[in-house]
């Protein structure tokens, strides 16, 4: 739908997904083809290498000047993609905390994240009312910044700067499709990722002995895949594995957007038509 907006209009596609960012995953990401950036211009897609993590707070710099040359050009910037952080980041700016304390960090991050959320439930309440017990990473993050500066994350993120919505005009769209319409997509995606471009591009990443939790070595299928190329489990578990994951993530999407962004954000539950959704950008 953006691809065939950006065509009508003269746009320019910006990605704003976590994992289509690194260059190192094309087809696990689902990244668009090459035929289709021939369609349009495109932005921030495979751009950073995987061994350099790409925060929200990095993606929303790197989008603020993809937007505004976008702008210079007197073209118009399409935003689209499901990461719900790296979307709110760039319209609402990030919070000012301190850089936290090494010690304070390094001992937050060794501790199971059983552990680490009792000990949130004490020392901040509201934040593990937010989060699910198994998010380890924001389980972390919220634990390391309450214990290194004293406040709480929510008290610093409601003074966060640099976001771009007072300066800009926005159009925004969210898909909620039909459940079984979209799960049933999840899984002919992981189909194709499963094929043999997607294992090379596993087994690629596998070779260079990265980190186990940068954040390309999380995204959905590399860990799924990597198994299946390690032996640890067969092809048809390694398949139904990433099928799941994929399901999972995309409720978990479903659920954010339907609920975290704006209220009077139009919400479309149809089935996708680009033409039916573009009349609603129109409108």
């Amino acid at each position: 739908m953006a691809l065939e907006f950006a065509e009508r209009t003269g746009g320019v596609v910006i990605n704003a997904d976590s994992a289509q960012v690194y260059r190192d995953l094309n087809v696990v990401s689902a990244r668009p083809s090459s035929e289709e950036e021939a369609r349009a211009p495109h932005r921030l897609y495979g751009y950073r290498d995987g061994a350099q993590p790409c925060s929200a707070a990095d993606w929303a710099a790197d989008a603020r000047m993809a937007i505004e040359e976008v702008h210079a050009q007197g073209m118009m910037p399409i935003l689209v993609g499901g990461t719900g952080l790296y979307i709110r980041t760039l319209l609402d700016g990030i919070a000012p905390i301190p850089p936290i304390d090494p010690e304070i960090r390094a001992a937050v991050r060794r501790m199971p994240v059983e552990q680490s959320f009792a000990a949130l439930v004490i020392e901040d309440e509201d934040a593990a009312r937010r989060l699910r017990p198994s998010d380890t990473s924001r389980i972390a993050r919220a634990l390391e910044v309450i214990r290194s500066t004293g406040q709480p994350l929510s008290e610093w993120q409601q003074r966060s700067t640099g976001g771009i919505a007072a300066a800009i005009s926005l159009q925004p769209l969210i898909l909620l499709p039909p459940r079984d319409w979209l799960y049933e997509r999840c899984d002919r995606r992981f189909e194709r990722m499963m094929g043999d471009d997607g294992i090379e591009e596993v087994r690629l990443l596998i070779d260079r002995h990265l980190n186990p939790n940068l954040p390309i070595m999380r995204a959905i299928g590399v860990p799924e895949i990597a198994a299946f190329l390690e032996g640890r489990v067969s092809r048809d578990e390694a398949l139904e594995a990433g099928k799941a994951a994929t399901r999972r993530y995309a409720k978990r999407q479903y659920t954010w957007f339907a609920h975290q962004p704006p209220v009077e954000w139009p919400r479309s539950k149809e089935r996708p038509d680009a033409q039916s959704l573009l009349e609603c950008f129109a409108n």
